[in-house]
């Protein structure tokens, strides 16, 4: 991420939080390590360009690897080098939900699923949003943290006196996984160099050793979560750049993703955005745009810049 960026402040710090609070609280994750490859001469620059930018951004642990050390740790990569970050890992993200929604549930909050944001307004002593679901009602509030994810500009732009040049667009990026049939000769996570709007076709492990490969770049005008399966033939030529014994056929569709952008295709990748009173003049308001990888890693040190924008 972009020296000394949100995105890469908060990945940092929140690394080592995230892991912290996983033992804490009994969600299983694992700490595999992550080889960043470059499958040329001509890409070492581009996994130079990453360290250097880590080393900024007060990453200390990572570790240039030959070829032949990284294929002793993983024989059936190909690669001319590599960069190896150990402190890379793995979460079961849904029990980190559930984790997040019981401490929540425990303080006091309620949470409310299937409860679509119709519009709202802005009041002299704090919100009203019109609120859907099986019981549709107005409901009051004096702080609101829009954190709609894709939806987090068009929330914004439902409620009356929230300014708009504050909104920033909305970009919806597909990224297609597929998953591999059969067992993975890789024990940790294996990344390409990045490409425009991702982080390239990469090799990442779920907590039952269950591969999957993704995802792609893919810009869409409307929400779609589909997944073509011609797209699998990309991935192919991809994956064999630094897993060449990828055989036919071992690649099935798996699921899709939507990046939140607030950048275009064609424009440097924007850095999150914790949008608090002083950006847009609104006492109690803070809206999070373009929250995409890595939000969940950084999703605690996020929670405290919200907290600290509302004064508390």
């Amino acid at each position: 991420y972009p020296q000394r960026s949100l995105k890469a402040k908060s990945c940092v710090e929140g690394r080592e939080r995230l892991y912290a609070y996983c033992q804490e609280h009994g969600v299983p994750h694992a700490r595999l390590g992550k080889l960043i490859v470059a499958t040329s001469e001509e890409e070492i620059p581009g996994v130079e360009k990453i360290d250097a930018s880590a080393r900024v951004n007060g990453v200390d642990n990572l570790e240039w690897l030959s070829a032949s050390e990284a294929q002793r740790m993983e024989p059936e990569l190909h690669c001319v080098a590599a960069l190896l970050s150990p402190s890379t890992g793995i979460i079961d993200s849904h029990a980190l939900m559930l984790a997040y929604q019981g401490e929540a549930e425990a303080a006091g909050a309620f949470v409310a699923f299937r409860t679509p944001v119709f519009g709202g307004h802005v009041r002299g002593d704090g919100f009203e949003l019109s609120v859907g679901g099986d019981e549709p009602t107005a409901i009051r509030c004096r702080y609101l943290v829009n954190a709609a994810g894709l939806y987090a500009p068009a929330v914004a732009r439902s409620i009356e006196g929230v300014p708009r040049e504050s909104i920033p667009p909305a970009y919806f990026c597909r990224g297609v996984y597929f998953t591999l049939s059969g067992k993975t000769p890789f024990r940790r996570l294996i990344y390409p160099v990045p490409v425009p709007g991702g982080l390239g076709v990469h090799i990442t492990l779920d907590l039952a050793g269950q591969a999957r490969f993704g995802p792609d770049v893919e810009w869409i005008e409307t929400v779609d979560y589909s997944v073509d399966p011609r797209r699998g033939d990309k991935f192919y030529d991809a994956v064999r750049r630094y897993w060449p014994g990828l055989r036919d056929g071992a690649l099935q569709p798996g699921y899709a993703g939507i990046r939140p952008k607030i950048s275009g295709p064609d424009e440097p990748a924007a850095d999150f955005v914790v949008q608090g009173p002083a950006a847009h003049g609104i006492p109690g308001l803070v809206n999070l745009y373009g929250i995409e990888s890595p939000g969940l890693t950084s999703s605690l040190p996020l929670a405290d810049e919200i907290l600290r924008q509302l004064g508390s």
